[in-house]
């Protein structure tokens, strides 16, 4: 018998309005019965699921573990764009002139992630 990860779980201020950002993110859905002010809230997504709870302590150091995000169906840049304009900001660019790296992005609460070279753009290298 194997054990497997049930869903990841990320601590945070307000589960709801994170994980709002987050099923954005990665074209997931909440849980029909996660609310507002509700203590936890639920991400499912083709590639995993996502549970979001309130703590009382803020952020304070850099993630020791982060997600790298690779789009399906957009490019890497294409991807980036998307998830600025639902309320990321940039933290690192790594991109290189030949098309290599990766973007390192905060969350609304400044949790980071990566978000890689989409396969398509992997292959055609």
């Amino acid at each position: 018998m194997s054990t497997l990860i049930r869903h990841v779980t990320v601590d945070c201020a307000d589960p709801y309005a994170l994980a709002g950002f987050w099923a954005g993110a990665l074209d997931g859905s909440l849980a029909d019965d996660d609310l507002p002010g509700d203590p936890e809230a639920l991400v499912r997504s083709a590639s995993v699921t996502l549970l979001f709870v309130r703590v009382e302590d803020a952020k304070a150091v850099k993630n020791r573990v982060h997600l790298d995000l690779q789009p399906q169906d957009r490019t890497r840049d294409e991807e980036v764009e998307r998830l600025l304009a639902l309320g990321a900001t940039l933290h690192g660019d790594r991109r290189r002139a030949d098309g290599t790296g990766w973007v390192t992005l905060f969350d609304p609460e400044g949790n980071e992630f990566c978000v890689e070279m989409s396969a398509a753009e992997r292959s055609a290298r």
